[in-house]
């Protein structure tokens, strides 16, 4: 009975812990790069601080090794990696060079991530696992990394102009999604990979493949992707299905 409540060994609660350690390590490193002016290098670390965060909540799932404090210590990592981080890289990369406006948003990316963290120690419990309820703060993070990796795709001509621009609406609109109420898939619950563990594994080993042939390129499309996802699927699928869902109850109540 005591291995199904708890771990085997009480050094499984290291392991977890040790991840996040990594977090946050790969975090203030990111932020020391991007004082140096070193933003790839900044958003490479965001990217691996995000790899790190999400294999200590599997670990510490699959050791049941699962604690309030790992809980705590994750959400104190993540403000740092996925808060502090990514704001002070895309405050001095693009949108200092709107003064106060440029500051004014880098801060509220990190204000709307420490609010999106706050909040979903507090609902995770009353939340289904299928969704989080606003975008995580992980994913708005990766979006700003990959978005400078991919800026190395625009001519220069066209990147003064436009870039810093896109860069300070897409920051600002990433700290609002963060803070919203809208759905995004946390892919914890997959019935797909159940149902079919073969053809899960190949379409994911496939997937692997095309983005590793162009990443900057690719998961900038990716993390971009789910950003919208969430949109579409509360502001469009939902809407459509609930007026199905109202009728049944109508109709019952008549009978």
């Amino acid at each position: 009975m005591t291995d199904k409540i708890g771990p085997k060994h009480k050094g499984f609660y290291i392991l977890p812990n040790l991840l996040t350690t990594a977090s946050l390590f790969i975090g203030f490193m990111g932020i020391l790069w991007a004082i140096e002016g070193r933003f790839e290098l900044t958003a490479v670390a965001i990217l691996a601080a995000c790899v790190f965060d999400g294999l200590d909540g599997k670990i510490a799932r699959l050791t049941k090794s699962t604690s309030d404090f790992g809980i705590q210590f994750d959400s104190l990592s993540d403000l740092v990696s996925f808060g502090v981080c990514p704001a002070v890289m895309v405050y001095l990369w693009q949108t200092h060079s709107f003064g106060q406006m440029g500051l004014a948003v880098a801060f509220l990316f990190m204000a709307c991530g420490s609010l999106r963290l706050a909040r979903f120690n507090l609902q995770s419990k009353n939340i289904p696992k299928k969704f989080f309820l606003g975008l995580p703060i992980p994913a708005a993070a990766c979006t700003l990394a990959t978005l400078v990796l991919f800026s190395t795709f625009i001519s220069e001509q066209f990147a003064e102009i436009v870039l810093p621009k896109a860069t300070l609406i897409i920051t600002f609109a990433l700290s609002l999604l963060m803070i919203s109420r809208v759905k995004y898939a946390s892919f914890k619950e997959l019935e797909m990979v159940r149902l079919h563990p073969f053809s899960s594994t190949v379409t994911a080993i496939m997937i692997f493949v095309l983005v590793a042939s162009e990443p900057k390129f690719l998961l900038f499309l990716f993390f971009m992707s789910y950003v919208f996802s969430g949109l579409i699927y509360t502001y469009l699928y939902l809407p459509l299905r609930r007026p199905s869902n109202l009728r049944e109850p109508e109709r019952s109540s008549h009978n």
